[in-house]
C-alpha cells in the first residue's frame, strides 16, 4: 500500500512540475486581443520581471525564461503580444546572452507563465 502512494505521489509530482514548465513554448500574436500576455522588453536587466533566452530546440525549454518559439498558434502554450509601452504590459522582460541568465526577478509575475 506504501509503494502504490509513493508512485501516486511521483507521478502527481512530476506532472505538477511538467505543467509548470510547459508554459516555456511561445507563440508572438498580431493582435494585442489574441494575447494570453502584453509583453515589453525592457531596455536594462535591472527593470525586468523575467530574463529570456530563446532556445534553438524546444527540449531546451524547461525551465523558467527559457523560451522556445513555436511556428503555430495552437502549438504554443502562450500567446504574447509586444507592446509599446511599458504601462501597457503585463511582464516585462530583458533578453540575456546566455542560457544560464534566464529566469525571473520578479516573482510575483511567475503565475502569468503558469496554466
Amino acid at each position: 500500500m506504501k509503494k502504490i502512494a509513493l508512485i501516486l505521489l511521483l507521478i502527481v509530482g512530476f506532472s505538477t512540475i511538467s505543467t509548470t514548465l510547459k508554459a516555456q513554448k511561445i507563440f508572438k500574436v498580431k493582435y494585442e486581443s489574441q494575447a494570453d500576455i502584453k509583453v515589453y522588453i525592457v531596455k536594462y536587466e535591472s527593470q525586468c520581471d523575467l530574463k529570456v533566452f530563446n532556445v534553438k530546440y524546444e527540449s531546451q525549454a524547461n525551465k523558467d525564461g527559457l523560451w522556445y518559439a513555436v511556428k503555430y498558434e495552437s502549438q504554443a502554450d502562450k500567446k504574447i503580444y509586444f507592446v509599446d509601452y511599458e504601462s501597457q504590459a503585463d511582464l516585462k522582460i530583458y533578453f540575456v546572452d546566455y542560457e544560464s541568465q534566464a529566469g525571473w526577478k520578479n516573482n510575483a509575475k511567475s503565475h502569468l507563465l503558469k496554466f
